[in-house]
């Protein structure tokens, strides 16, 4: 339960940021306290010394044969309190009719209404109730009983729910008609069950009514205690003599804050949770909006985001504006090697799989009225992603979240370039800077922790910075999913059975892809390696074979895969937080001596256990050049350069002795010039979207994806700005962009 010493420190954190505000400022600072109140009181309401329930009521809902009235049962027997049937002691009583004579009677439309007048008579409290599979079909009852309770689907396999009606000789339910399959009508009855739920018991094939009666006491336990999923920085530590803990943060101070004060990155403070066998054998059917919402409902809580809203925003993300209904398919490219293709986004590149999300995330943390800059670094890809994403947010929100992307002027590809910079919309801007991404992500990380600045732009303007790379908790979460999805979907086309382990290959700049990888393994999918697959810019590479990570006379190279041009790995961290016990001193010691002497040494002890899981190595130029040339030729599929490199990698290191999933990071649309020289194609000299019609003429795999051609269609001469590498001179292109968008707008 939220006490108010822990509102007492959000309360001083405000006021240090806003101790001479304006009006506005202060505003803001009540909104992130008045929800922090209605997170105390979510906690309150359902606190009880003496049972799970207290006054409230557990409202079990499902379709016909979930098992609502066994499982209530068994609940209520637990607990020692009421329990309540509405087709037993609702309606029945008040028809004096069972239910499905009622409906032979009146007919679906009126069965309906006369259903949701009796719940709205009802008046329960400390109880168990299990609804009908139609009552969530009325809205106003609905309403009524969750003033007083906890909404808690069964989400049971359409399998079992139809065997079940069968055994129970059950051939019709509300709002069948004549004709119509019962599968059909159940799906559609999903629709309904999702408007409603507050929490979800994801019920395995077969299981037990007392299992999942367990469940749900799980779920509930969960809802109500509000402080039970918390993120703490990687460089936290408590000094022995120190006995105050530094309290640590919701999910949504997480994703608003970005970067953690002391410039660790935020984790969780638990382990992540772990779905059981059943549970991911039950998902291999699901696509991969369902997937989705199951597997981030486990791990952001319904007080942060309520269920019901997160699978609002995920339906948004994944929807038309990916090119490919499956979102990310996996394709057989060859023996034993699949590649997961990530890039039917809008903007051909796996941050779309992150960036058509986190902004409505985003947006729905932050307290209403209060102004947001997102500052981003890109090294070519996350740039148009991060435009693209938080330009689709309603126009309430686009009000109040601009967005600044710095990339390095010389350092992406031409086409790169020129999507970031025709990305750019009312509330997103692009900012070339004459210095490479390394310069980029270092001066944002010192611009979010210049506390005179960032005090200095909420006192002046009442405006905010955050992130939208991937060191901010929002952009890494969702990229697991589709690690996840992609074993799944190898084990739905027959290539593998559930529990046979794979290898993963990712090409890697700032760690953040192979640690989603890493994450899905701790929720349940069995990887086995993580090979991690560098270019010419190879410290982690070189990192993960000797535990040395050195900067020293290393320059960055510019290569056919720009985006993994980097050399200071953000995520690392997080990683090696887990690996060294979540020891924050040792994080907060090895990060600060890179900063200083650019370069570090963990004990022999961390690198095995980091080389337990992880092997590397590195591919040249030519090597990414000849891959690209020798797949197209022997499969007619074209690799762009990042997932080239991931190629020539796996075939280096791959033991043949499992699968491995190498991740395509990017269409081969962006990077044409590399890949018309890899194919030996000699109109070299043409504009990019000539570049993009000529290979798409080729009839290769993967097909040609129509959204980048377009946009190069589109494309005119649009106008960017570009500065010097000097921080000072980012943070002046920062407020100035603040006081075009933010402050003459509301004059």
């Amino acid at each position: 339960m939220l006490n108010f010493t822990r509102c007492q420190h959000l309360k001083q954190i405000t006021q240090k940021c806003f101790s001479s505000a304006p009006v506005k400022v202060q505003t803001c600072t009540q909104l992130l306290l008045s929800r922090t109140f209605a997170r105390s009181e979510l906690g309150k309401s359902w606190h009880s010394t003496h049972s799970l329930v207290g006054d409230k009521n557990i409202i079990l809902m499902g379709p016909p044969g979930a098992g609502k009235t066994t499982v209530g049962r068994i609940i209520g027997h637990k607990l020692g309190c009421c329990v309540i049937d509405v087709d037993d002691d609702i309606l029945e009583k008040t028809w004096n009719m069972s239910a499905s004579e009622k409906l032979q009677d009146v007919g679906n439309e009126q069965f309906l209404e006369e259903e949701g007048k009796a719940i709205l008579n009802l008046s329960a409290s400390g109880s168990v109730i299990s609804l009908s599979g139609s009552n969530p079909m009325h809205d106003a009852s609905m309403w009524h009983l969750k003033k007083n309770g906890i909404v808690v689907y069964l989400d049971v396999p359409l399998v079992d729910i139809i065997s079940r009606l069968k055994s129970m000789k059950i051939d019709r339910i509300v709002g069948q008609n004549s004709g119509t399959p019962m599968r059909d009508l159940l799906k559609h009855r999903r629709l309904c069950y999702k408007k409603w739920y507050d929490a979800r018991v994801f019920c395995e094939s077969g299981a037990s009514p007392e299992e999942v009666a367990d469940k749900v006491l799980d779920v509930v336990k969960r809802y109500q205690d509000v402080d039970s999923e918390t993120f703490i920085s990687t460089r936290y530590f408590c000094p022995k003599d120190h006995d105050k803990r530094f309290p640590p943060k919701y999910f949504t101070e997480a994703v608003i804050e970005g970067l953690a004060s002391d410039g660790g990155l935020f984790v969780p403070e638990k382990e992540f949770p772990k779905l059981s066998c059943g549970e991911w054998k039950s998902l291999i059917g699901a696509n991969y909006v369902e997937r989705a919402q199951i597997l981030l409902e486990r791990c952001i809580h319904p007080a942060d985001i309520p269920a019901t809203k997160l699978g609002e925003m995920i339906e948004t993300a994944y929807g038309d504006n990916f090119a490919c209904s499956k979102i990310a398919p996996v394709r057989h490219l060859s023996g034993n090697q699949f590649i997961l293709e990530l890039f039917y986004g809008p903007t051909g590149s796996f941050k779309d799989l992150s960036l058509q999300l986190m902004p409505h995330i985003f947006a729905y943390c932050i307290p209403p009225g209060c102004n947001y800059v997102i500052l981003v670094a890109t090294s070519g890809d996350t740039g148009s992603a991060v435009l693209n994403g938080f330009s689709h947010l309603n126009k309430n929100d686009k009000q109040r979240i601009a967005v600044v992307t710095f990339f390095p002027e010389n350092g992406v590809s031409d086409f790169q370039k020129a999507q970031i910079v025709s990305s750019q919309r009312e509330n997103g801007w692009a900012i070339g800077v004459k210095s490479d991404f390394d310069f980029c992500q270092t001066t944002i990380k010192k611009i979010f922790n210049d506390s005179d600045f960032t005090g200095f732009l909420a006192v002046e303007y009442g405006t905010i910075l955050s992130s939208a790379n991937s060191i901010n908790w929002a952009r890494l979460l969702p990229q697991v999913v589709y690690h996840a999805s992609a074993y799944l979907d190898l084990v739905g086309q027959g290539f593998i059975s559930f529990g046979s382990p794979v290898d993963v290959c990712i090409p890697t700049g700032n760690f953040g892809n192979i640690l989603a990888a890493v994450y899905a393994k701790m929720m349940g999918i069995p990887i086995r390696k993580f090979i991690c697959a560098s270019n010419q810019n190879h410290v982690l590479t070189d990192f993960i074979k000797t535990g040395h990570y050195d900067l020293r006379n290393r320059k960055l190279a510019q290569t056919f895969s720009p985006s993994i041009d980097i050399l200071k790995s953000s995520n690392l961290e997080r990683h090696l937080y887990l690996m060294a016990n979540k020891d924050g001193q040792l994080m907060s010691n090895l990060f600060n001596q890179l900063e200083s002497q650019l370069h570090f040494q963990i004990e022999k002890i961390l690198v095995e256990k980091l080389q337990q899981d992880f092997v590397a190595d590195w591919c040249s130029e030519g090597e990414c050049l000849e891959a690209i040339s020798t797949t197209y030729n022997t499969s007619g599929y074209i690799l762009d350069p990042h997932t080239a490199v991931a190629k020539v990698v796996a075939d280096r290191m791959q033991d043949k002795t499992c699968p491995v999933i190498i991740s395509s990071t990017a269409h081969y649309s962006k990077f044409a010039p590399a890949v018309m020289q890899a194919l030996k194609i000699k109109e070299l000299n043409q504009t990019s979207s000539s570049q993009l019609y000529l290979l798409g003429s080729y009839n290769a795999l993967p097909p040609p994806h129509e959204a980048l051609l377009e946009r190069m269609k589109q494309q005119g001469k649009m106008d960017y700005q570009v500065c010097a590498a000097d921080v000072s001179v980012l943070k002046g292109h920062v407020e100035k962009l603040i006081q075009n968008w933010f402050i003459k707008k509301s004059e």
